[in-house]
């Protein structure tokens, strides 16, 4: 969610690119320069009735000034450990943030878990507060997360997922219609394997942008869904002591030339 700050900054640069200046913008606003300027100077305080008269005077409307807001805003590529501390801290919020980034709305959220309303509400704006979503009227919402968003990977939620998902998910024996779990391992130059990881990531975006597709469909006719991909350059410890010595030290060797050309 962006802060007043931030606000105030994009109106002083819509004032700069309308030629208004600080003087000028006094007269129009009926109050003396000095206050104007106090008005825009750090931990000045700006009521929302004050934003419409500026914006009356930069001949806009807030709306289209929310837009622009919203617009110079970068998206987040990941939390800050601390954030992330704090989603896997109320369960709640973990599925709330799971829920909305799959693009949920909140009605589906609060009629497929056991939330009360007011639970939702709390947790989407702790979600609007960490810069996850930017909350709207009516629980609406709008992503502030990039594409290529994920949280760390050796973090708080990962680490989570890890012992106390992972487990779940991996006993089910995908024989399902719709399943498929498949294990490939073999030899890739650096190259390749940066190519295929990026195709998967490809695949990962077709999920998504399909699942958005079927939120048109009735409840009756969807079914959840989770896709889990991994790749890594890894060797099994349970059949480390098999391998014949110069094949481990060709693969550390390999394994140390390609992390050091990163």
């Amino acid at each position: 969610m962006a802060s007043t700050q931030t606000l105030i900054d994009l109106i002083k640069a819509e004032l700069k690119t309308a030629g208004i200046s600080y003087a000028q913008l006094a007269r129009e606003l009926g109050l003396s320069e000095s206050s104007v300027k106090r008005m825009f100077a750090a931990g000045g305080e700006m009521p929302l009735s004050r934003i419409d008269e500026l914006c009356r005077v930069l001949k806009t409307d807030f709306a289209e000034l929310s837009q622009r807001l919203s617009q110079s805003q970068p998206l987040r590529l990941e939390l800050s450990l601390q954030q992330e501390r704090e989603v896997v801290a109320d369960e709640k919020l973990l599925l709330m943030a799971i829920c909305c980034l799959s693009q949920w709305s909140y009605e589906q959220i609060v009629a497929t878990y056991r939330l009360s309303e007011a639970d939702a509400t709390r947790a989407m704006a702790h979600l609007d507060r960490l810069g996850i979503i930017a909350l709207r009227p009516l629980n609406r919402y709008r992503l502030q997360v990039a594409k290529t968003f994920r949280w760390r990977p050796h973090g708080p939620v990962m680490q989570f997922f890890r012992d106390s998902v992972m487990q779940d998910f991996f006993n089910g024996g995908f024989d399902g219609d719709g399943e498929l779990m498949m294990l490939v391992h073999g030899q890739l130059s650096p190259g390749m394997a940066r190519e295929l990881r990026d195709r998967l990531q490809r695949v990962a975006e077709d999920f998504a942008r399909q699942h958005l597709l079927d939120q048109k469909l009735p409840d009756a006719e969807k079914r959840q869904f989770t896709l889990v991909m991994g790749m890594r350059c890894w060797l099994f410890e349970r059949f480390a002591h098999l391998q014949r010595p110069a094949t481990v030290t060709r693969a550390m060797t390999a394994e140390r030339s390609y992390q050091n050309s990163q």
